[in-house]
């Protein structure tokens, strides 16, 4: 099976590229933050390189308290949370616009993580004016910088994606000191390393 781990930053999974050593049994993109980023670098990778399936791995905010700090999930669904207009205090989406879309899914789930539906921004919420606004407009459990536009990506070059993610914050106004990043790091990739020996040893068989 030939596997693509994708990661906003190298931070991120830093500790499994260790752990792996120089022998990876999979490919790296590391695609910088951000959907552009994302979007761009991976659509120019995936132009000229097959792969069997796409791991995106990265961390998250959660709105949703019952997540834990450091619990890892998998996204079951993914939206562009400010791709539309505004109309007065109405928000429309690019679908409603008629442009578009801005609702992305896995093409298949492939852990028995919990599953959770996530938003993608360009500004992570840190108001809780604008925090209230969004949950009462989509009720998101998790927001990130990237993973809609992974999955967007991936679409296009029809091959399979997977989102993974680890919680390293609750989505609240800015508190760098109640963040668990090393914790949500640790945890991701520790899992990441299990998925990939059960991906790699089930294609042996």
């Amino acid at each position: 099976m030939q596997i693509l781990i994708v990661a906003a930053t190298a931070d991120e999974i830093s500790p499994l590229a260790s752990h792996c050593g120089d022998n990876q049994p999979f490919a790296v993109l590391i695609t910088g933050v951000g959907m552009v980023a994302t979007a761009f670098a991976l659509g120019r990778h995936l132009a000229v390189n097959n792969y069997d399936l796409v791991v995106n791995l990265g961390i998250a905010g959660s709105f949703d308290r019952s997540i834990g700090l450091g619990e890892v999930v998998e996204i079951a669904e993914d939206r562009i949370a400010e791709l539309g207009a505004q109309d007065d205090e109405a928000f429309l989406s690019i679908e409603a616009l008629g442009f578009g879309e801005s609702d992305f899914y896995p093409e298949r789930m492939i852990t028995q993580l919990r599953k959770v539906r996530a938003i993608t921004v360009n500004t992570v919420h840190g108001n809780e004016a604008s925090i209230a606004k969004i949950s009462n407009r989509l009720q998101p459990q998790l927001e990130s910088m990237e993973g809609a536009a992974f999955f967007y990506a991936c679409k296009q070059a029809g091959v399979a994606g997977v989102q993974i993610r680890a919680v390293s914050n609750y989505v609240e106004k800015r508190n760098r000191n109640a963040w668990k990043i090393g914790l949500a790091i640790k945890n991701l990739n520790s899992f990441a390393v299990d998925l990939l020996q059960q991906l790699l040893a089930d294609d042996d068989k």
